[in-house]
C-alpha cells in the first residue's frame, strides 16, 4: 500500500533573493535602502551617518595603534593610525550601509562585501565601495577619545 503524500512546494532561495533585490524601503532624507543591505544599516550607503548627537567618549585604551574600535551603538569607528593620533569616522560602509567590522593594519574592513578603507583618512583602499567613510572629529581628552560629528 502506498500513500500519496502531498508535498508543498514554494519558491527556491534564488527566486526569493532575486525578488528581495527589488524591494525598496524609503528612508527620510536618504532616498532608499536596498533590501540586501545589512540589518545594522542606518544610512543606506549614503556616505554613512552616525548616531552621534553631542559627544561620544571612547576609552583610548580600546583603540590600539594601527587598529581601532567600532562602536556599533553609535555607528562610529575610532582609529589610531600612529601612536597618539586618533581619527574617527562613521562606521557605516558607503557601499550598502553595513557596519564596518574592525580595524587592523590601519585598514577598516566591512564584513559584508569586503570594502576596505584607510584608518588615516577614511578613503577607499579597495571596493566595491566608491566613497570614503564620513569623517568625524576625534580629540584625546585625558585617557579618553571624545568623538563629535564634523560640521560641514
Amino acid at each position: 500500500m502506498s500513500e500519496d503524500l502531498e508535498v508543498e512546494s514554494g519558491p527556491d532561495r534564488r527566486s526569493i533573493m532575486k525578488a528581495a533585490a527589488f524591494v525598496v524601503v524609503p528612508v527620510a532624507g536618504v532616498g532608499a535602502v536596498a533590501a540586501c543591505a545589512s540589518s545594522n544599516s542606518s544610512s543606506g550607503g549614503s556616505g554613512g551617518s552616525s548616531s552621534v548627537n553631542g559627544t561620544v567618549t571612547v576609552a583610548s585604551s580600546s583603540v590600539p595603534v594601527g587598529g581601532g574600535f567600532v562602536d556599533q551603538n553609535n555607528n562610529i569607528v575610532v582609529t589610531q593610525p600612529t601612536a597618539g593620533q586618533y581619527k574617527a569616522f562613521s562606521a557605516i560602509c558607503t557601499h550598502q550601509g553595513c557596519t564596518v567590522g574592525g580595524v587592523t593594519n590601519n585598514r577598516i574592513v566591512c564584513p559584508c562585501h569586503q570594502s576596505v578603507f584607510s584608518a588615516t583618512d577614511g578613503s577607499v583602499i579597495n571596493g566595491p565601495a566608491t566613497r570614503p567613510l564620513s569623517p568625524m572629529d576625534a580629540a584625546l581628552n585625558g585617557t579618553n577619545v571624545d568623538v563629535t560629528s564634523s560640521a560641514k
